[in-house]
């Protein structure tokens, strides 16, 4: 009898958070559809528009159903490139997701209403499934901040509320805020991946899993780290962007720290027959359950195809245990 590698368990639909958003639990993050206008916009190389219809195509096919962007990715460039793909594609928006974030930076919780209407022309949809704060970072106060949300699901602009990068303090805070309003924070956005597991010990996920907020999870394969290219040809980061060149984590010392997670990976990815970087992105939407969801990037249709299929089977839980000693060094 052929051993069964768990190819008919594949990841449903899950629940974000206490919505009645089914997502599944691979999305994609839209950043690098930024087309390189801004500072955010520079991290990637831009895009033009039938690359950005290809990726989205490739993901759709492949059973992922939600799309993150943002405000600041390229200043709506994001929001738009997504638009018109989706437009291109005759998709109708009714079965597809879509979240977005606003930047909170040098303002104040009065542009949440003053520029909806212009995420929503990008969008080009009349109600947002997820509006996000981007990050803490901003003039206001939680309680204004939260009354702008409130006012928007209200009025019918945004039917969710999230948060990204929210410590767990702050988001226990925005939490509570909004149940005044009988509200939900039904999400909060952090960094996290099998090189970075910190929200395990700072209180995030446990007070996420206690709330019944979803984490979701970007820079999953930490900037590609976990794709194991960087360890097969380290002078692959030459071609990259300056913002990846330098960190720490690209340079011989730190490719030298990972690569006994990533050589645990590859022991893994040869069993299912799969990419170093499916592995990775199994083990952070099964690992803790239903509580995480994923949103890498792709750049080529080869990597969104690559990130959906990694939803396609399903880690045995001494797998992802073996996973998660080889990676415990991260946890803080």
């Amino acid at each position: 009898m052929e051993e069964n590698l768990g190819f008919e368990d594949a990841s449903p639909l899950r629940k974000l958070g206490r919505s009645d958003l089914m997502v599944s639990p691979i999305g994609l993050g839209c950043w690098q559809f930024s087309k390189g206008r801004g500072l955010a916009g520079k991290y990637w190389p831009s895009l033009n528009d039938d690359e950005i219809l290809k990726i989205v195509d490739a993901s759709l096919k492949g059973g992922i159903n939600w799309f993150d962007t943002a405000e600041v990715y390229g200043w709506g460039e994001s929001e738009r490139a997504l638009s018109k793909s989706l437009k291109r594609l005759n998709e109708s928006k009714k079965g597809i997701i879509i979240a977005t974030k606003w930047w909170p930076l040098f303002r104040t919780a009065r542009s949440i209403s003053k520029t909806i209407e212009v995420r929503l022309d990008a969008l080009n949809i009349r109600c947002i499934d997820l509006y996000q704060v981007h990050n803490p970072f901003s003039f206001s106060s939680i309680r204004s901040e939260v009354r702008a949300f409130a006012e928007l699901i209200n009025n019918h602009k945004i039917r969710y509320v999230g948060v990204s990068n929210f410590s767990a303090k702050r988001m226990i805070k925005f939490h509570n805020e909004l149940k005044e309003y009988e509200l939900n924070l039904i999400s909060n956005q952090v960094n996290y991946s099998l090189l970075n597991r910190k929200i395990e010990t700072n209180g995030i996920l446990d007070s996420a899993k206690e709330l019944g907020i979803s984490i979701i999870a970007y820079t999953p394969l930490a900037r590609g780290i976990l794709t194991g290219k960087f360890h097969e040809n380290p002078d692959t980061i030459k071609t990259r962007s300056v913002f990846r060149r330098y960190t720490k984590a690209f340079k011989p010392e730190g490719l030298e720290q990972s690569r006994p997670l990533i050589n645990a990976l590859r022991t893994l990815a040869e069993k299912y027959q799969v990419s170093i970087s499916q592995i990775a992105l199994n083990w952070i939407i099964n690992f803790h359950g239903n509580t995480i969801v994923a949103i890498p990037g792709a750049t080529s249709v080869e990597q969104a195809r690559d990130n959906a299929d990694s939803m396609r089977f399903r880690l045995t839980k001494d797998e992802l245990d073996f996973l998660d000693r080889e990676s415990s060094i991260y946890k803080s």
